[in-house]
């Protein structure tokens, strides 16, 4: 969204006119799903997870500072949201009773190229997810940041509160963790 139209969509939401707040909803609603399912792990989490970020976002619209950018801002309070998502789940595993596992397999007789790509592409989504997961927090959300959220080294350092310089080192870090967690599950690289 360019952001001459996006400053004067947050000063009207500012005003009191709720109704334009959709169109900061329609322009980051499939990126903030997309990040909070990588975070939560799957689509029904994800969708509940940016449906609060947006409410929480617009209760707090007024204290927002529309000089700046409003991405990174809504970014942010999603990857909170989700943080508080994993720490209830959490917390709610540990009085839940293990339930029965049921394995049921489909076989198909031949595999079309689409569904075998579809399939690749899911495999190996699942495991970068998997990769991510096993990261320590701090590390995920940098990577999060910079190749899933698309923000600038400018952006996450204003986000982190941090100098850029220390953003390229941790992404270096992070990445190499990575590589290192997917190495550990048995991936190879080409």
């Amino acid at each position: 969204m360019e952001s001459r139209v996006e400053r004067e969509l947050i000063r009207k939401c500012q005003t009191g006119g709720a109704a334009f707040f959709e169109p900061l909803v329609r322009a980051y609603e499939a990126e903030a799903i997309r990040i909070a399912r990588i975070m939560l792990g799957d689509v029904d989490s994800a969708r509940d997870a940016t449906q609060e970020a947006f409410v929480k976002a617009y209760k707090a619209i007024d204290t927002f500072d529309a000089t700046r950018s409003f991405r990174p801002w809504f970014l942010q309070i999603l990857r909170n949201q989700c943080r508080d998502a994993l720490r209830s789940r959490k917390a709610r595993r540990k009085f839940e009773l293990p339930e029965a596992k049921t394995e049921v397999r489909i076989e198909a007789k031949s595999l079309t190229l689409d569904t075998e790509r579809e399939h690749a592409r899911r495999e190996a989504s699942d495991l970068l997810n998997r990769g991510l997961a096993a990261l320590d927090e701090s590390t995920r959300d940098i990577l999060v940041m910079k190749e899933l959220e698309d923000l600038s080294y400018q952006e996450i350092a204003a986000t982190l509160r941090i100098p850029e310089g220390t953003v390229a080192s941790r992404l270096y870090y992070a990445r190499r963790a990575l590589r290192e967690a997917l190495e550990a599950m048995g991936v190879r690289y080409p």
